[in-house]
């Protein structure tokens, strides 16, 4: 045997025994991720029956109207915690279908779904409108199509730093990319890698209470819940695009919020969505973050005030 087919040879041997490990450690990590969660936390609000599956509410205070609270992709109810303990009155987060403590739900994971699925919780639960609805990033989309099919359960609107649903070029692009980001994150998750290095996976800017419950906040359902939504982002745009109308939100009170240093183009949108009410008006944040209700909880807390 030539010393090059020996040293293949080695080389398959090695390459075997690392599959061997590999294979053994994602067997030991799925047997201690299904133990772990045994002891994950529990649900803080209740679970709703919608259409055959249930959903995530949480719900504080008292008083009209209620404030909803949805979050963006990727992220759940836990993201407000900050504004929702901030917030005088009823205020309501919940997590969408998959998400968190919410069972999965019927595809495609679209944001028109989402609104009716929300309609769905709230009207199940009792929480009677109207609502002043207050969508971060994706949430923006699934808010406006709940003020275009309901406007006479709709008291105001706050959009923060919301997708932009003429970006079709851009969604497109990202739906792979953030696919496979989202399905790397879930076997992670699954494998109990999120669990024992929770720290340095968790989003930097996560609030305390995502941090608390990042196994199941951050976990496999949410990730699968994360990839079909962002699969079915283009629809999703297409679907809130078809409502933009001059006079769409008519004297409803809407506040766009975006982050300072935003591009003409993200100036520009933002302008256009508060002209669709003629109580519109656009709010610069202090800060550049994504995630403006982290960086300026006040400002958000602010914006809501003045349309509640």
């Amino acid at each position: 045997m030539s010393k090059r087919a020996v040293v293949a040879r080695a080389l398959r041997r090695v390459a075997a025994w690392c599959a061997v490990v590999v294979v053994l450690a994602a067997v030991a990590g799925f047997c201690y991720e299904s133990v772990a969660r045994q002891g994950d936390p529990s649900v803080p609000g209740r679970l709703v029956e919608v259409g055959g599956h249930r959903l995530h509410l949480h719900c504080t205070g008292s008083g009209a109207p209620t404030v909803v609270l949805e979050a963006g992709l990727a992220e759940s109810s836990a993201s407000w915690d900050v504004i929702q303990r901030g917030l005088p009155g009823r205020v309501c987060a919940y997590d969408r279908a998959g998400y968190a403590w919410s069972e999965d739900g019927p595809a495609p994971r679209t944001a028109d779904r989402a609104a009716a699925e929300l309609r769905a919780l709230l009207a199940a639960a009792g929480e009677a409108g109207r609502y002043v609805l207050v969508g971060h990033s994706y949430g923006g989309t699934i808010v406006r199509l709940f003020a275009h099919h309901w406007p006479e359960l709709t008291a105001g609107l706050v959009l923060i730093d919301v997708t932009d649903e003429n970006a079709t070029e851009a969604l497109q692009v990202s739906r792979p990319l953030l696919a496979a980001q989202f399905t790397v994150n879930q076997v992670l998750a699954r494998v109990g890698v999120l669990r024992l290095f929770g720290d340095a996976l968790v989003p930097a800017d996560a609030t305390a209470a995502a941090r608390a419950s990042a196994p199941v906040v951050y976990g496999p359902g949410s990730m699968a819940a994360a990839r079909a939504e962002a699969w079915a982002a283009a629809d999703s745009a297409a679907q809130v695009r078809a409502t933009v109308r001059p006079g769409a939100w008519r004297d409803l009170p809407v506040v766009v919020v975006i982050p300072a240093g935003q591009p003409a183009t993200a100036v520009d949108q933002a302008g256009r969505l508060a002209a669709l009410s003629s109580r519109g008006r656009v709010v610069v944040a202090g800060t550049a973050d994504h995630y403006v209700q982290h960086a300026q909880p006040d400002l958000v807390m602010e914006a809501i005030r003045s349309v509640r």
